[in-house]
């Protein structure tokens, strides 16, 4: 056990408390098991990483470890748990579990039987708490972290410190909100082209220049290993996933035609179902359902979207569609707090009760017209009047 509490020492040393992603305040540490999901590259890691050092402990009160660590070859995680309690441990950070095979039903028996112990742990956002052995899902507060938002990005990036909003906020008070960031002399769009080309990811700022290289690889990754691992997907089923997320990018906004791309990647109507609950599992697409329709897996989406705007410049080639950009934005940028989900009437409906057509400047109202909480989200604009929203003031959400 030294060599793990070595290197977990190691990794917090080099652990900076300077930025914290929006959901780390949100996390309630009393709770004794706690679970957080997420792409990879979300800052999932640092998060508990942060949340460790702040306690401010031994090792031996508390201590991380990555489960694809060789040591948990040889010694199973509840021997590690039992010893570990017996030496007067209280915290315990776990970083990929679904990289250690019996990871849910050791887990449980951790939290069975050391009720003094809390462990925190990180997991691909495949990770499905509810159908896991032992079923987590009762016992396990699980929060699940998106992709970085417009505010995050200006705070890590250019040190801005803007305080997160609520959509009620921003719908009834958009125009005095934006009149006070302008004041302090902020221009929005100086920065939001390169948010909306590499600002998803927090690890961009580490080589700008090879930021789309490491996405793809990234997106290989997550098919090839966490898909693999997680859902047992096999080698020849991951090309044809690879295969419909690109069929997908080439034409974003999506209105999937099923036959037609079964036939066109190889396999069945049955299989793309599984297929496009894949990469929305994977945080590599967004799918907008009608509510009519429920949350069946078997329901055909309405429109398919790239998860993040990074993705789509990555994916789509330099200069992807404006249009799809704004409405991959809008999308992104609510969906962490919101339920977003399809309606015939504009592009968006939100929580069941706002309706938002998402357009450029000269957009009209002539779609949502006499539509009860109907909203225009307006791009190139700084600020707004009454129902017409500056497109740029949604990713101040989270």
């Amino acid at each position: 056990m030294i060599e793990l509490y070595e290197k977990s020492d190691r990794r917090l040393r080099n652990t900076l408390l300077d930025f914290k992603r929006y959901l780390h305040p949100r996390i309630d540490d009393t709770e004794r098991l706690i679970g957080l999901t997420g792409a990879r590259g979300m800052g999932k890691t640092t998060i508990l990483l942060q949340k460790l050092k702040e306690k401010n402990i031994s090792p031996s009160e508390g201590f991380y470890a990555s489960m694809d660590d060789v040591y948990f070859s040889k010694t199973r995680l509840v021997h590690l748990a039992d010893e570990f309690v017996k030496k007067g441990g209280k915290y315990l950070f776990l970083d990929e579990v679904h990289k250690y095979e019996t990871w849910s039903i050791e887990l449980k028996n951790i939290y069975d039987t050391y009720p003094e112990l809390n462990v925190v742990f990180t997991g691909s956002s495949v990770l499905e708490m509810a159908k896991t052995q032992g079923d987590l899902s009762r016992r396990a507060m699980v929060y699940k972290l998106e992709s970085m938002s417009y505010r995050e990005f200006l705070e890590y990036e250019f040190k801005f410190k803007f305080p997160a909003l609520s959509l009620n906020e921003i719908v009834t008070n958009h125009v005095e909100i934006v009149n006070e960031m302008l004041d302090t002399g902020f221009k929005p769009f100086k920065y939001l082209e390169n948010f909306l080309k590499n600002g998803s990811y927090p690890f961009s700022a580490e080589n700008k220049s090879g930021f789309y290289d490491k996405l793809r690889s990234t997106i290989n990754v997550i098919i090839e290993n966490d898909l693999m691992i997680v859902a047992g997907i096999d080698f020849s089923t991951g090309i044809k996933i690879k295969k419909l997320l690109m069929a997908i990018s080439e034409s974003v906004p999506f209105k999937p035609n099923l036959t037609e791309l079964a036939a066109k990647i190889g396999t069945d109507r049955k299989h793309i179902y599984d297929y496009i609950s894949y990469l929305e599992r994977s945080r590599l697409i967004n799918t907008l359902i009608s509510d009519e329709k429920g949350l069946n897996t078997l329901v055909k989406p309405e429109m398919i979207y790239l998860e993040n705007t990074s993705l789509a410049y990555a994916l789509c080639g330099d200069k992807p569609e404006k249009g799809m950009l704004r409405e991959t934005f809008f999308f992104n940028q609510l969906r962490a707090n919101h339920h977003v989900s399809y309606t015939p009437a504009g592009d968006f409906l939100i929580d069941n009760k706002y309706i938002f057509e998402v357009g450029g400047k000269n957009k009209t109202f002539k779609q949502i017209k006499n539509l009860p909480s109907s909203y225009l989200a307006i791009d190139d604009i700084e600020n707004g009047s009454g129902n017409k929203i500056p497109l740029w003031l949604f990713g101040f959400l989270k």
